[in-house]
C-alpha cells in the first residue's frame, strides 16, 4: 500500500525535559521520524518544551515549537498549524497521555485531527491495566495474578487475600513512578497511597509477587495488512523485581531454548494484534517461573519505548523511522532496509555478535536514599557495548559506564561484599569478586536469583584472570594468545593490573605482538547481505570490515552515558559539529558508547565506532582512521579526561589544547590566570592536601565555596559554613572524587546574584554569544537554576564589564571554540567563578535563544576557521527573553532532602519563550511541570517582601506573614521558588521563597494570572 496522500500536515508530540525513565531515547526516536516523514514530503509539526535536544533544532521540523506539553497550548498550535493528524507513539508516556487527554476533551474531533500509529482503543488497552488483563485473558495469555483498584478500601481488601510480598502497578505513569514490592503492610500501604496519587485514572494493580523470575522483552512491528515481525529479543541478566530500565539486559536472548523463544514469539504476535497496535512498534515484557517454566506477560507499551532505542542501536533497525512510515500508510515489505539497500524491512533482523546494556545510576547524588532496586526506575543513563561474545560484550560494557570500581570491591570483606547481593547497582561487581575469593555458584544463585548461566560467564571471566596471571612474561606471549585474551574483553588496564604492569606498557607490548582490534559492521542480517552503512565494533578476529576513504577525516568524541550534570545537550553538541564539518567537505567518525542519542544513529556520521570511550579504545580508533583531527571539547567531561593522554600518544587533538582545558580546569592554575589578568575573584586559595585546606579555611573564615578540580555537574562541590562541616566534607570528597584532586576555597559571596556567559573565541577574536541571568541566587548549581537571557536587572555598564572580561579571558587561555564562565554579581561588582574551555550544558539553550548554531560553529573553528568567515562578529540581541527552568528526580529518592546546592541535581530542563520575561518563566515552569498558582494561597517565607506580596496581592492572591499569631519561619531557604512551589503544591500550600526567585514567582504568578484573563503583557496587567 502507497504512502497515504489524503494527509499533508502531521503534527509530532515530544516528550519534554529529561527524565528518570523517558530520556534520550525519544530525541533520538523522535529526531528519525521527523527526517522520515519530511523526506517523504509531509509538512512537520513539533511541539516540544526542551532545548537540550536535536529534535528541537529549528532545521528539523517545518514548525518547531518550544512550549509547554500541555492540552491547552498543544490546543493553540492544532489551530493554528491545523494539522490532519497527530502521531502520539514517538514521544514516551508524556505525548501518549496528552494525546488521550487532547481526545477526550474533544479537541481532536473539533479540528479534525487524526489519530494514526496507535488508536484510541489500542493506547487504552495497552496502557489501562484491567483491560489490558481482561484482553490478555480473551487470548488465553496467562498474567500474573492480580486485581485493579481504584481506592485504598479496594486494596486493603484484594491484599488479605493475596497476601505479601505483593506488587503495586499503577496505570498511565512512566518508568514504574508511584509503584513497587511491598514486603511488609506498611510498605504496603505507602506504596499504594503514592500510586493512586500519581496515576493519572487514580488506579493501580495489585499483583502476585513472581521476584526472582526470568524477564525478557520482545520489540514487535505490525504494520496495516497485519505483517508483524520481531525485532529483537532482549533478556534481562537481573531477575524479576528490577525495573527493566535499571537492569543489565542483553540482546538477543541468551537462555531460551528455541522452543520457549517461538512460544514468546507467538504469544507477542497475539497482543499486538489483540491489542490492536495498527502500525509501528511496541515492547513486551514477560517474565518466565525458572522452575516450571511457566510464561506470563507483565506488560506491553503501545509505542516506541525505551528499550526500542536500545534494539534499534543492537539491530541496526531503526525502529523509529519505519514506524512513522507505517503510520502514514505503507507495509513493512514496501520499505527497504536502510543498511543492506536490498532486503526488505519485513525481512526480520539477525544478529551474529552480542550486546550488553548496563544502567549508569546517580545515587552519590542523592546521599540518604536506598539503592535497593525495585519496579520504579531510577537509573539516569545507559552504556551499550557489541562484542562476538558475551564475556566480550560484558567486559567493554563495563568499562564504558565510567566508573572504575575495581579497588573499591578489593578492599570490602566477604560479609560486605554478601551484603551487596541483593538487587543494587552495585551487584554484578560484588558478585564476580565473591567468585574471585571462592564463592561457587550455588552459593550465588541463592542469593540472587541469577540465572546460572549468566554466573557461570562471570566465573569464566575469573578463572580466565587466574590464568593470565600464571602465564608468565608478556613479552613472551604470541599473537594467537593475545587474540584469545582480548576476545574475552579485557582491557590493557585490567591485563596491567594482572601482571603488575602499566597500561601503557601494555598496550606497547600487545601492539609489538601485532595484536591489534578489527572492526566489524553491523548489518541487520548476520552477514547474508552486504552492509552499506559504515556502523561499526571493535573486536579480535581476522578481517577488517571497515572501508577507508581518501577525505580528510575527523574523529568527534561522544559524551558516553547520560548522567546527571552530563546529558543530552552535549550530544547536541556532537551532532551540530558532525553536520558542520560535512558540510565543509570532512569525513566524520564518532565514537559513542551511549544507545539513547541521536550521536549513535547510523546515519549521523559518516562513520560509527560504538565503542567505550577510553584511552585504549579511542586510540586504536585514532590509529586504525588516521584522522587530521580529534575533537574533546564537545562531549562534556568525558572526552575531556582523555584530552592529555590521547595528545601524548599522538592523536591530533584540534580545538581548544589540552593545555589550555588544564589551565582552566585546574583551579590553582586557574586561579594564578584570573590574578594576573587582574580579573575579580572572591578571595581564596587552593588547597592540595586536607591539612593545607583546614588552614586555609581559618585563615579565610566561613562559609567558603568548596570546589575541587577537573569535575561536571559540580560533583563534590559544597557551601560549608563552620570547621566541622569542612573537616566532613573533605573526607567525603577524597573518597569521592578520582584522584587526589586540588581544592579551591573561596569566600562565599552569600545572596550574590550568578551569572552565565558562554562565548566563541578563533584564537583571534572573542565573541560573547550570550549572558544568561540566573533566576536564584549564587549558591545553586548553574545546572539547577533557572535562568533568563537576555537579563533583565543588570545595569548596562556591568554587561559590558563582563563582556569584556570574559572576551578577555578566552584570548588570554587560547580558546578555539567554546568557552562558558560564571559569574557571581555581589554589591554590583561581577566576581569571577570557574570558566569552562569547551561546550557546556547551556549550548542548546543559548544556541536556540540566539538562533545560532554555537556547536557548529565551535567545530568550524577547530578546522581553521575564524568567525568572521563563520559571520558571527557581535553578540547577538534576541527580540524575545527566553527562560531555561529545570526537572528535578526528588520523587524518585525516598527520604532526600528536596534541597537544592552547589552541586547539581537536575536531569533535564525546558524552555520558555516570551516577548515578556515573566510570561517566559510562566512558560518554562508549565514545561518542567512546575505549574504555578493562580488563585488561592501564597504562603510568604522571612521578611522584606512588601514588594513581592505588593505584586501578588495584585494578582489577586491572599499573602499570609503570621500564622497562629507566629511570624513564620524562614523554612527551606536553599530550595529554590519553582522547586517549592512544585512541592508545596504537592502538599496543597502553593509557597514563595526569600531568595532573589521570589520576586520572579510573584511576577510569573501575576503573568499567569494575567494571561489567564487575555491580557498580553505582565505590564499590561499591572497598569
Amino acid at each position: 500500500m502507497p504512502k497515504r496522500t489524503d494527509l499533508q500536515t502531521i503534527l509530532i508530540l515530544g516528550s519534554g525535559p529529561i527524565q528518570i525513565g523517558q530520556a534520550a531515547e525519544f530525541d533520538y526516536s523522535g529526531t528519525q521520524a521527523l527526517k522520515a516523514l519530511k523526506n517523504e514530503g509531509y509538512r512537520v509539526v513539533l511541539v516540544n518544551s526542551n532545548p537540550a535536544t536535536i529534535m528541537t533544532d529549528p532545521d528539523l521540523a517545518d514548525a518547531t515549537y518550544l512550549e509547554p506539553l500541555t492540552p491547552e497550548f498543544v490546543e493553540h498550535v492544532i489551530a493554528k498549524e491545523k494539522p490532519d493528524a497527530l502521531l502520539p507513539t514517538l514521544g514516551g508516556q508524556t505525548a501518549l497521555n496528552l494525546a488521550m487527554e487532547l481526545h477526550e476533551r474533544g479537541t481532536l474531533a473539533k479540528y479534525g485531527v487524526e489519530l494514526i500509529g496507535a488508536g484510541v482503543e489500542a493506547i487504552k488497552k495497552g496502557e489501562d491495566r484491567e483491560l489490558f488483563q481482561a484482553a490478555m485473558k480473551k487470548i488465553g495469555i496467562e498474567t500474573a495474578r492480580g486485581q485493579m483498584v481504584h481506592s485504598m478500601e479496594e486494596a486493603v481488601e484484594y491484599q488479605k487475600e493475596i497476601g505479601l510480598p505483593i506488587v503495586i502497578r499503577p496505570s498511565f505513569t512512566l518508568g514504574g513512578t508511584g509503584g513497587g514490592i511491598a514486603h511488609t503492610y506498611e510498605q504496603f500501604l505507602a506504596i499504594t497511597e503514592g500510586g493512586l496519587r500519581d496515576s493519572p485514572v487514580t488506579s493501580v494493580l495489585l499483583e502476585e509477587s513472581i521476584l526472582g523470575w526470568k524477564e525478557y522483552e520482545l520489540e514487535v512491528m505490525r504494520d496495516t495488512a497485519d505483517t508483524v515481525i520481531i525485532i529483537t529479543s532482549i533478556e534481562n541478566f537481573d531477575p524479576m523485581g528490577v525495573h527493566t530500565g535499571d537492569s543489565i539486559t542483553v540482546a538477543p536472548a541468551q537462555t531460551l531454548s528455541d522452543v520457549e523463544y517461538q512460544r514468546l514469539r507467538d504469544q507477542s504476535l497475539a497482543i499486538i494484534r489483540e491489542i490492536g497496535v495498527a502500525t509501528g512498534g511496541s515492547n513486551i515484557q514477560f517474565a518466565v517461573d525458572p522452575t516450571n517454566g511457566r510464561v506470563i506477560v507483565i506488560e506491553m507499551n503501545p509505542r516506541v519505548s525505551r528499550s526500542s532505542a536500545l534494539a534499534s542501536k543492537a539491530t541496526g533497525f531503526p525502529i523509529a523511522k519505519i514506524a512513522a512510515l507505517l503510520a502514514v500508510g505503507y507495509h513493512l515489505d514496501e520499505l527497504t532496509n536502510d543498511i543492506t539497500r536490498v532486503t526488505p524491512a519485513s525481512f526480520e533482523p539477525s544478529i551474529d555478535y552480542v550486546v550488553t546494556k548496563i544502567p549508569r545510576f546517580a545515587f552519590e547524588k542523592f546521599p540518604g536514599t536506598s539503592d535497593a532496586l525495585g519496579t520504579q526506575m531510577r537509573s539516569v543513563g545507559e552504556v551499550m557495548a557489541i562484542g562476538r561474545t558475551f564475556k566480550e560484550s560484558l567486559q567493554k560494557a563495563m568499562r564504558s559506564v565510567e566508573s572504575d570500581v575495581r579497588g573499591a570491591f578489593a578492599a570490602m570483606t566477604d560479609e560486605e561484599l554478601r551484603g551487596l547481593l541483593y538487587g543494587n547497582p552495585r551487584r554484578l561487581e560484588a558478585v564476580i569478586e565473591l567468585f574471585r575469593r571462592g564463592e561457587t555458584l550455588e552459593q550465588l544463585f541463592d542469593a540472587t536469583k541469577i540465572d546460572p548461566w549468566f554466573l557461570s560467564q562471570l566465573a569464566e571471566i575469573v578463572a580466565a584472570e587466574r590464568e593470565i596471571a600464571a602465564l608468565g612474561p608478556m613479552a613472551e606471549w604470541k599473537y594467537e594468545l593475545w587474540r584469545e585474551i582480548k576476545r574475552l574483553g579485557f582491557s590493557d588496564a585490567r591485563l596491567g593490573e594482572l601482571v603488575g604492569l602499566t597500561e601503557l606498557d601494555v598496550r606497547r607490548i600487545r601492539k609489538d605482538a601485532k595484536a591489534t582490534p578489527v572492526y566489524k559492521t553491523v548489518d541487520t542480517c548476520a552477514a547474508e547481505f552486504e552492509a552499506h552503512t559504515p556502523y561499526h565494533y571493535s573486536t579480535y578476529e581476522w578481517e577488517d570490515e571497515v572501508t577507508h576513504t581518501d577525505k580528510p577525516k575527523v574523529v568527534i568524541l561522544g559524551s558516553g552515558p547520560n548522567r546527571i550534570g552530563q546529558g543530552v545537550e552535549f550530544d547536541y553538541a556532537t551532532v551540530h559539529a558532525v553536520w558542520a564539518l560535512q558540510d565543509a567537505g570532512y569525513e566524520t567518525i564518532m565514537i559513542n558508547s551511549n544507545p539513547e542519542t541521536v550521536s549513535t544513529d547510523y546515519d549521523t556520521a559518516d562513520r560509527l565506532y560504538f565503542e567505550p570511550l577510553t584511552f585504549e579504545d579511542v586510540m586504536n580508533i585514532v590509529e586504525h582512521e588516521k584522522p587530521v583531527g580529534v575533537i574533546v571539547q564537545l562531549g562534556g567531561q568525558t572526552p575531556l579526561k582523555l584530552a592529555a593522554r590521547l595528545a601524548a600518544a599522538g592523536a591530533p587533538i584540534i580545538g581548544t589544547s589540552p593545555e589550555t582545558i588544564h589551565e582552566a580546569e585546574d583551579r590553582a592554575s586557574f586561579n594564578s590566570l584570573c590574578e594576573r589578568l587582574g580579573i575579580r575573584q572572591p578571595l581564596g586559595k587552593v588547597a592540595a592536601t586536607p591539612a593545607e585546606a583546614r588552614a586555609l579555611a581559618a585563615e579565610l573564615g566561613f562559609p567558603l565555596m568548596a570546589r575541587p578540580s577537573y569535575v561536571l555537574g559540580g560533583r563534590a562541590m559544597r557551601t560549608v559554613r563552620s570547621m566541622e562541616e569542612l573537616v566532613t566534607y573533605l573526607d567525603e570528597v577524597y573518597a569521592a572524587v578520582e584522584g587526589q584532586p586540588s581544592i579551591l576555597l573561596d569566600q562565599f559571596l552569600e545572596g550574590a546574584l550568578e551569572l552565565d556567559v558562554d562565548t566563541l573565541c578563533d584564537g583571534q577574536i572573542a565573541v560573547v554569544a550570550g549572558i544568561m541571568e540566573h533566576v536564584e541566587a549564587a549558591g545553586i548549581h548553574s545546572g539547577d537554576s533557572a535562568c533568563v537571557l537576555p537579563p533583565v536587572s543588570l545595569s548596562a555598564e556591568l554587561l559590558a564589564e563582563v563582556k569584556a572580561t570574559t572576551e578577555r579571558l578566552a584570548l588570554a587561555l587560547g580558546v578555539r571554540g567554546l568557552m562558558n564562565v560564571q559569574y557571581a554579581i555581589k554589591d554590583g561588582l561581577p566576581y569571577i567563578l570557574e570558566a569552562n574551555p569547551r561546550a557546556s550544558r547551556t549550548v542548546p539553550f543559548v544556541s536556540k535563544a540566539i538562533n545560532h548554531a554555537l556547536a557548529k560553529s565551535a567545530a568550524r573553528i577547530a578546522v581553521g576557521h575564524t568567525l568572521e568567515q563563520i559571520g558571527f562578529t557581535e553578540t547577538p540581541t534576541p527580540s524575545m527573553y527566553s527562560v531555561k527552568e529545570v526537572h528535578l528526580p526528588f520523587l524518585k529518592f525516598a527520604g532526600v532532602q528536596p534541597i537544592l546546592g552547589p552541586e547539581m541535581k537536575s536531569t533535564g530542563e525546558s524552555m520558555g519563550i516570551d516577548a515578556d520575561p515573566y510570561l517566559a518563566f510562566y512558560r518554562a515552569q508549565l514545561g518542567a511541570k512546575n505549574y504555578l498558582p493562580l488563585s488561592g494561597t501564597a504562603l510568604l517565607l522571612g521578611t522584606g517582601l512588601d514588594g513581592v506580596a505588593a505584586t501578588l496581592e495584585g494578582a489577586g492572591l491572599n499573602v499570609i506573614r503570621e500564622r497562629d499569631g507566629e511570624t513564620l519561619p524562614d523554612l527551606l531557604i536553599d530550595v529554590t521558588e519553582s522547586k517549592l512551589l512544585r512541592l508545596a503544591l504537592e502538599r496543597g500550600v502553593p509557597i514563595v521563597s526569600t531568595r532573589e526567585g521570589a520576586e520572579w514567582t510573584a511576577k510569573a504568578i501575576a503573568a499567569a494570572v494575567g494571561a489567564e484573563l487575555g491580557v498580553k503583557s505582565l505590564q499590561e496587567w499591572v497598569s
